[in-house]
């Protein structure tokens, strides 16, 4: 265990963190930059006497749970993740869940095309990347809690406020019986990690319709390569459908196009244009 790089690695990862990208607040009494000691012995799950004595190099080997525990306060990437181990002298397993961090050459991809949809999924379907145009033919993302992003609670448990299933989509249990599917291929993969066994677990209790998907065991799946789309504001909306995985973070990049000339493309067009603000009707 290497203290004195464990400590400072700790003190320049905590250091990085705005208390907004953890959704606290940002006061108006921070000396230093980043998160306090406390905030981030908080996310971890640990003491703050622990945290402290760590960044101060003075604590003990922390435990594998530990180090998750930090790695998930602090944000840390794959590579990070593994070199916080290597520090702490207990060499990296398997990572502990699915990877949510985005790379930076994808979320300049899916903003380089202004005339698709185009969004990011881990590999528990949760949204955690998407453009503008994607926010405006699904959902505004931005405005939702993180839990509310998942694509499988949004086909099985969180009906849209105007009654359409999953943004009205048509293959809407085609994709309901893929996304069971791979999930079920998700928790083998990751077998321990508690976000991804909590949510089949929820899944399971809240739907019938997934009970029953899961009971089948089935972990093949059909692409969709057509959908169609009803949207509240720009009527119905046919895109074709292709899918990118990105095999090092278990993600896949999921791009929305309408036929060159069709009454989709319009409709696309004039989605980039309104946004996400909701059009009312004259009375």
């Amino acid at each position: 265990m290497d203290r004195q790089e464990l400590a400072a690695f700790l003190r320049s990862r905590r250091e990085r963190i705005s208390p907004a990208d953890v959704g606290l607040p940002a006061g108006t009494r921070r000396r230093t930059p980043g998160l306090r000691r406390e905030e981030a012995a908080q996310l971890a799950y640990i003491s703050v006497e622990y945290y402290t004595r760590l960044e101060q190099a003075r604590g003990p080997r922390p435990s594998r749970e530990v180090l998750a525990g930090l790695a998930r306060a602090l944000r840390l990437s794959d590579a990070e993740r593994d070199h916080l181990h290597h520090l702490a002298g207990a060499p990296p397993g398997p990572p502990p869940g699915p990877s949510r961090e985005v790379r930076q050459s994808i979320l300049d991809l899916i903003q380089r095309l202004p005339q698709s949809a185009a969004f990011v999924t881990s590999a528990t379907y949760e949204v955690i990347a998407w453009n503008d145009l994607a926010a405006a033919l699904m959902e505004d993302f931005s405005a939702l809690p993180r839990r509310e992003r998942n694509l499988l609670r949004r086909a099985f448990l969180l009906p849209h406020p105007d009654g359409r299933r999953l943004y009205g989509v048509s293959d809407v249990d085609g994709f309901a019986r893929t996304a069971a599917q791979n999930l079920r291929a998700t928790a083998a993969r990751y077998p321990d990690d508690p976000e991804v066994t909590g949510l089949v677990r929820e899944l399971r209790a809240g739907s019938e319709e997934f009970a029953r998907l899961w009971a089948s065991h089935d972990v093949a799946a059909e692409p969709t390569l057509c959908k169609t789309f009803q949207h509240p504001v720009v009527g119905a909306v046919t895109v074709n459908c292709d899918a990118l995985d990105i095999a090092d973070r278990d993600q896949r990049v999921v791009i929305y196009t309408a036929t060159p000339g069709s009454r989709s493309e319009e409709a696309l067009r004039l989605l980039s244009v309104i946004g996400t603000q909701r059009m009312s009707l004259p009375g």
